[in-house]
This record gives C-alpha cells, sequence and structure tokens, in this order.
C-alpha cells in the first residue's frame, strides 16, 4: 500500500510531493534557460571586448606611425615655404582629429 504525504502550503492548500517536485524541476528548467541566455549574452559581451582591444591596438599603431612620419617631417620641414609648412601643419592636424575620434569611439 502506497503512501501519501501531504503538506501544507504557505497558502493553506495541501500540496503532494509529487506536486512539489513539479513546482521545483519548473522552476530549474527556468533557472536553466537563464543560466544559458547569460551564458550567451556573455560570450557576445567577451568577442565585442576583443574587437574592441583589437581595434584599439591598430589605432595605437597607427598613431605610432603618424608620430613617426610627423617627426620626419619636422625634419624635413627646415627647407619647406611658409604656406607649404602651414599646408602640411593643416593636414597633420586634421589626421590627428581623425585619429582621436576613433579613439574615443573605441573608449566608448
Amino acid at each position: 500500500m502506497k503512501k501519501s504525504y501531504m503538506q501544507k502550503s504557505g497558502n493553506n492548500t495541501i500540496t503532494t510531493p509529487e506536486e512539489s517536485i513539479s513546482r521545483i524541476h519548473g522552476k530549474l528548467l527556468l533557472l536553466l534557460k537563464q543560466y544559458e541566455s547569460l551564458q550567451k549574452e556573455n560570450d557576445r559581451n567577451k568577442k565585442t571586448i576583443e574587437t574592441f582591444g583589437l581595434k584599439l591596438r591598430e589605432s595605437e599603431e597607427k598613431i605610432n606611425q603618424v608620430e613617426q612620419q610627423n617627426l620626419v617631417l619636422k625634419a624635413s620641414i627646415s627647407s619647406m615655404s611658409d604656406s607649404d609648412k602651414k599646408e602640411l601643419e593643416g593636414k597633420i592636424n586634421m589626421y590627428m582629429r581623425s585619429i582621436d575620434k576613433c579613439i574615443s569611439l573605441l573608449s566608448k
């Protein structure tokens, strides 16, 4: 003969062990779905961070190249006319602003 165990729950209804197990099982399934969703989101975030890290390194390399070119240009500027110097400085400043924008976008 099978014994049936009953318990009172908080709202004065009587639940069987099978009902309690079923309720717990449902909650466990919900938690597993939430866990899987968070894992997927975490993976996406890791990929995004990796992508931004790569872009940041590329930007830093580009900055270094521009700084080296700037040093070379400064060395050769002494033989340029004043109007050529101003034009060159304008172009360099434009490139530097563009690089600064890229860095600020990557920092966000």
